[in-house]
């Protein structure tokens, strides 16, 4: 693995680690009582991490543009395939650093409430403390989060839909890429299909996914759920997530070959 591989594997890894991250911020919305301000700070993570995924488009393009006569096929798709790996052990990790930053976003949530400032809430967290209260609320997740899933509250079709959407969201750009190098005289038109897909994905969380849950953190607040119930739908939740990182990897080269026939047919 090459130093431009190892870099873009990185930031896959941070993109993905952000959007598991993300859900504690639910967490911490029915712990405080401050569902506004909490989903303001969701809503922001949720952007970050769903906006710069593409941002790794112009890192891959270019890695396909200098190789695209002396980079083998099945090299470029074991680079795909490393890149897969690292969303799937970034939602992993974020997983288990979940218990640690909903602690972290729930001082976060207090501070915000009394400035009502993201650059000072941004710059209280790296200047003034904030790295400290990180070591210091670190926590791993209790077993009896993940021990037992009854009654977690997320529907199969709600689940399965989580799993589709993780999964196009993920592959979106590596298949894009992919089918350009495929067939390289239409690599253009194919990297611009990588937009629709990011964006069908991101239609089917914000319809489908975030919808529902903000229904159940309303259910949590008010007392028809308990936190417990609540937690493990959180839990079930990053376990789908990372269902569709897994599933992106089955998904990949068969997304090339229909997005490289689909830019043929235009």
């Amino acid at each position: 693995m090459d130093t431009q591989l190892l870099l873009i594997c990185f930031l896959t890894f941070v993109i993905h680690l952000i959007g598991t991250l993300a859900y504690s911020v639910r967490i911490v919305g029915v712990r405080t009582r401050r569902i506004a301000v909490s989903f303001a700070l969701f809503s922001l993570l949720m952007l970050v991490s769903r906006t710069s995924n593409s941002f790794l488009g112009p890192f891959l393009a270019k890695r396909v543009e200098m190789n695209l006569d002396t980079l083998a096929e099945g090299a470029l798709l074991a680079d795909f395939r490393w890149l897969l790996v690292s969303a799937s052990l970034a939602t992993i990790a974020g997983a288990f650093l979940i218990p640690t930053f909903q602690r972290v976003f729930c001082r976060a949530v207090l501070h915000f409430q009394v400035h009502r400032s993201v650059p000072k809430l941004l710059f209280q967290g790296l200047f003034k403390g904030g790295l400290s209260y990180v070591k210091d609320a670190a926590s791993l997740p209790a077993p009896r989060n993940v021990a037992d899933m009854r009654g977690h509250g997320m529907s199969m079709r709600i689940t399965a839909l989580n799993v589709a959407a993780t999964a196009l969201w993920t592959v979106g750009v590596f298949a894009a890429l992919y089918a350009g190098a495929l067939d390289p005289a239409l690599r253009v038109t194919s990297s611009t299909l990588s937009s629709i897909i990011n964006g069908g994905a991101t239609i089917m969380m914000a319809i489908f996914i975030d919808p529902h849950m903000s229904g159940m953190t309303d259910d949590a607040v008010e007392g028809k759920v308990s936190e417990g119930q609540f937690r493990k739908a959180v839990v079930w939740l990053v376990g789908s997530h990372l269902a569709g990182t897994v599933l992106a990897q089955a998904l990949l080269l068969p997304g090339a070959l229909l997005i490289a026939f689909v830019a043929r047919a235009l």
